[in-house]
């Protein structure tokens, strides 16, 4: 293949000093209704808030945009998070904060995404909360519908949730409050993302 990447003269760093701040990704992993988007959604908003310069990718977002191509079964699901993976890179080489919000359920998947956009920009987020509870609340109908046998390689249902193993935060929504879990959210990513003290990251 005829490729040569070109080298700018505007290196990470330059736009992260720019930004005041420390680009990441920090990345929602969790079965569908334990609450990836409303924490993701809130977050950003609070960065929003302190200064910080963020975007937010979430899964029906990118799947009615990016990747309409794809179809749902288990290569469609790889390729989808690949393709996420290589979005993120190129945000955080813009220096800017990345939330993603993706069920993404498995950790071969998720290490991949690692991979691309390196360890140390890399936060992982296990917003766990037990399969019973994501299906009381059943958001979008969607357990439901899997139940009916209307949605295959469901995950949860007809298809596995691999857990993380060592996720660099833990948020039990069926314990946490959805300001309790933000917070639990500020107190552990600020430090990371906080490039000067003269950045406003009090913790309320």
């Amino acid at each position: 293949m005829n490729l040569h990447p070109i080298s700018t003269k505007v290196t990470k760093p330059d736009r992260e000093k720019l930004l005041n701040q420390r680009a990441k990704v920090i990345w929602f992993t969790g079965l569908s209704g334990s609450g990836k988007s409303t924490l993701a959604v809130g977050l950003e908003a609070q960065l929003y808030e302190l200064g910080f310069k963020t975007y937010l990718l979430d899964g029906d977002n990118i799947r009615s945009g990016l990747n309409t191509d794809l179809a749902f079964d288990e290569a469609g699901r790889k390729e989808n998070i690949r393709r996420i993976g290589e979005v993120c890179r190129l945000f955080l080489d813009a220096g800017v904060i990345v939330l993603s919000a993706f069920i993404s359920p498995f950790r071969a998947d998720r290490e991949r995404v690692r991979n691309i956009v390196g360890a140390d920009n890399y936060i992982e987020v296990f917003v766990d909360a037990p399969l019973e509870v994501c299906e009381q609340r059943d958001v979008k109908g969607l357990y439901r519908k899997a139940r009916a046998g209307a949605i295959n390689d469901f995950t949860g249902i007809s298809s596995p949730y691999q857990a993380p193993e060592n996720p660099d935060i833990v948020l039990q929504t069926h314990k946490l409050s959805v300001e309790e879990s933000i917070q639990k959210l500020r107190h552990g990513i600020l430090p990371k993302i906080s490039n000067q003290s003269s950045k406003n990251s009090t913790i309320e």
